[in-house]
C-alpha cells in the first residue's frame, strides 16, 4: 500500500475513524446528549435500551432516561453525574467513532485530560440558561493545551429558553472569542436539545433560523486524520527481538508502534538518545516483510548496522529531535498531592522511563484571564502551569505543537507508581500574558 493509499484509508468517508471527547459542566446534560446520540443513531442494542427503560421506571420516570446509557458506575447513577471516563464505540454508514465521555465536575477535570489526549475533536457542552461558565473555559483550555484540532460548542437545553436565537448567538460569540484567544482555530457552534433530540441526529423543527449541520452531520463530515508522509517518522522501541535460533540465528528486530510518519526500507534514521545513524534494512508486519510502514502501525524494524538499541530508544527520521536532560513543558496536574519544586519523580515518555527532578515551576495559568501567575511554589490538582525538569538521562522529545505523541509525557510518583502530572513539551498558548502574582491574595 502506498502512503497516498494509507492517507486515504485514514481520511476516506467510508473507513475513517473519528476519536472525539465530550465535556461540559455538571448538569449541562452531557450524558443525556451522548445517550441521545447513541439512541438516535441506532447504536444501542435492544437489551441495553430495555435495561435503561426498566431502570427509568424504577426511578419513577415515564420515558427512558438516556443518560443511563453512559453513566455506568453505581455512584454515577445515584448522584446523576459522570465520574469516570466512559468510552463508547459506534458507527454510521459514513464513519466509525470512538467517543470518550468525560466528567464535568471540576474535581474530575483531570479525567478530561485522559479522555481528550487522543481526541481529534472535542464537544464542549453549555447550558443555554447559564452560558459560558468557569468550567466551560477550563474545558476549552484543556482542549487547546492538548492541541485538539476541532472543537464543537453544543449549546444545550435550547427548549428551556424557548429556542431563542439571540441566546444561542450570544453564547456562541463569547465562547468563540475565548477559544480564539487560546489559539483554537476551528470552532463550530450547534444549538441543541439533547432531551428532545433537536439538532443532535435529526434537524430541529423549532429552530428554522439555524442553517448549519446537526451534531452528527458535523461529526460525520469534519476532516480527520493526516497524511502520514507529511510528518517525520518516530518509532519508539518497545521490545528487542532476538530469537537466537538456528532458523533466525542473526535476526535482531525492534518491535513497537510507529508514533508518526512513514518508514521505508532504505530510509536513513537516527537512533536516539545515542545519536547513531543507520538505515532501515527491513520491516516486518504481522510476520510478513513489507517495504514501508505508516503510523499507527505496529511493526518490527531491522537496521542495516549492528548498533546498541534498547527498549525506550527512539528510531527517528529527519529532522530528528535533539536529546536533552533539561525539559521545559506545560503541564496539567492530575493528583490530589501537590507538585512542588524539588520533587523527585519518574518521567515516562513513549516507551522510556527516567528519573527526574522538578527544578522550577515557572508559572500557573489563570483559566479565567489566561494570565501567567508567577511565584508558584507548587501546582495543585487541576492546575495548569509551566515547569522545568532535569532528567537523569537524555530524552528525545518533540515540541508538543509539532507532534502530540512524542511531545507528551507523564510524571509518576516513584514511591507508589501513581500518575501525578500530564506534560506537553513546549509553551502552552502564544497569547498568554505574564503577571507577577506572588503577592496576590487569590494565589497561595
Amino acid at each position: 500500500m502506498s502512503t497516498t493509499q494509507a492517507g486515504k484509508t485514514q481520511t476516506g468517508t467510508a473507513t475513517s475513524l473519528l476519536r472525539f471527547a465530550t465535556a461540559g459542566s455538571v448538569d449541562d446534560g452531557k450524558s443525556t446528549l451522548v445517550g441521545r446520540l447513541l439512541h438516535d443513531s441506532k447504536s444501542v442494542l435492544a437489551d441495553q435500551l430495555e435495561a435503561v427503560e426498566h431502570a427509568s421506571r424504577r426511578r419513577g420516570q415515564e420515558t427512558p432516561d438516556l443518560a443511563l446509557l453512559t453513566d455506568g458506575l453505581r455512584a454515577e447513577r445515584e448522584q446523576g453525574i459522570t465520574i469516570d471516563v466512559a468510552y463508547r464505540y459506534f458507527a454510521t454508514a459514513r464513519r466509525r467513532f470512538v467517543l470518550a465521555d468525560t466528567p464535568g465536575h471540576v474535581q474530575y477535570t483531570r479525567n478530561m485530560v485522559t479522555g481528550a489526549s487522543t481526541a481529534e475533536l472535542a464537544v464542549v457542552l453549555v447550558d443555554a440558561r447559564n452560558g459560558v461558565v468557569e468550567q466551560t473555559r477550563r474545558h476549552a483550555a484543556v482542549a487547546a493545551l492538548l492541541r485538539v484540532p476541532h472543537v464543537v460548542l453544543a449549546v444545550n437545553k435550547m427548549d428551556l429558553v424557548a429556542y431563542a436565537e439571540p441566546v444561542f448567538a450570544a453564547i456562541a460569540e463569547e465562547f468563540t472569542a475565548y477559544a480564539a484567544s487560546l489559539g483554537v482555530k476551528d470552532v463550530v457552534a450547534v444549538p441543541i436539545s439533547a432531551l428532545a433530540g433537536d439538532n443532535v441526529v435529526e434537524p430541529s423543527a423549532h429552530m428554522d433560523w439555524y442553517g448549519g449541520p446537526t451534531l452528527l452531520e458535523h461529526l460525520e463530515t469534519v476532516p480527520v486524520g493526516t497524511d502520514p508522509s507529511a510528518e517525520p517518522a518516530r518509532f519508539p522501541v518497545q521490545y528487542v527481538i532476538r530469537p537466537q535460533s538456528e532458523e533466525f540465528h542473526d535476526y535482531r528486530g525492534y518491535a513497537g508502534q510507529l508514533a508518526s510518519g512513514v518508514l521505508r526500507v532504505g530510509d536513513p534514521v537516527t537512533v536516539l538518545p545515542s545519536g547513531h545513524t543507520t538505515t532501515v534494512a527491513a520491516i516486518d508486519a504481522l510476520g510478513t516483510a513489507t517495504d514501508l510502514a505508516w503510523a499507527p502501525q505496529s511493526v518490527t524494524v531491522r537496521l542495516a548496522d549492528d548498533i546498541d538499541v534498547s527498549r525506550g530508544d527512539l528510531i527517528a527520521g529527519a529532522p530528528a529531535p535533539v536529546p536533552t536532560k533539561d525539559v521545559e513543558a506545560t503541564v496539567c496536574h492530575l493528583n490530589e498531592r501537590p507538585l512542588h519544586v524539588g520533587a523527585k519523580v519518574l518521567l515516562k515518555h513513549t516507551t522510556r522511563t527516567v528519573r527526574a527532578l522538578v527544578k522550577e515551576i515557572s508559572y500557573r495559568i489563570d483559566i479565567d484571564s489566561l494570565e501567567r501567575r508567577s511565584g508558584a511554589e507548587g501546582l495543585h490538582v487541576n492546575d495548569i502551569g509551566h515547569v522545568v525538569l532535569r532528567t537523569a538521562e537524555p530524552l528525545a522529545l518533540d515540541d508538543y505543537s509539532d507532534n502530540r505523541r512524542t511531545g507528551s509525557f507523564i510524571l509518576i510518583d516513584p514511591s507508589d507508581g501513581t500518575t501525578l502530572t500530564a506534560g506537553m513539551a513546549g509553551e502552552a498558548f502564544d497569547t498568554v500574558s505574564t503577571t507577577d502574582a506572588s503577592h496576590e491574595e487569590d494565589w497561595v
